[in-house]
């Protein structure tokens, strides 16, 4: 680690998160400490969104796709990852719909994934 602060973040981590030596590796690895950091650079109003709810930039390398793919292919394969890619977003997501049907103008609209957050107590739609 470069500096104290990252050793502190990555020991918490594993103290609190309680995980092992290759979860532990797999933080390091995707640079969770320093995507936390540019992502908590980008919240301006911290009373809306609290600090560390998010990760910056999002990596969908676990899904394992190629370099050109269809919206379903996508989909598809976040469902079939789709722990992996809740932890992707941070902590405190929860799976809610797949193709949620919505009526917006009286038109119908079908929204691909629909999560929510515990701790923001808000919908974020895909």
């Amino acid at each position: 680690m470069k500096t104290q602060e990252a050793k502190l973040y990555y020991l918490n981590e594993a103290a609190h998160g309680l995980i092992c030596t290759k979860s532990l590796r797999e933080l390091i690895y995707r640079k969770a400490f320093e995507r936390k950091e540019v992502a908590n650079m980008q919240i301006t109003d911290t009373k809306r969104i609290p600090l560390n709810t998010f990760k910056d930039p999002y990596l969908f390398d676990i899904l394992g796709l190629k370099d050109e793919y269809l919206e379903a292919d996508l989909e598809a394969a976040i469902l079939s990852k789709l722990e992996k890619f809740i932890l992707e977003f941070g902590k405190g997501f929860a799976f809610v719909e797949r193709q949620k049907r919505m009526i917006i103008d009286g038109e119908d609209h079908r929204l691909d994934l629909l999560f929510y957050n515990r701790y923001l107590k808000r919908l974020v739609a895909v």
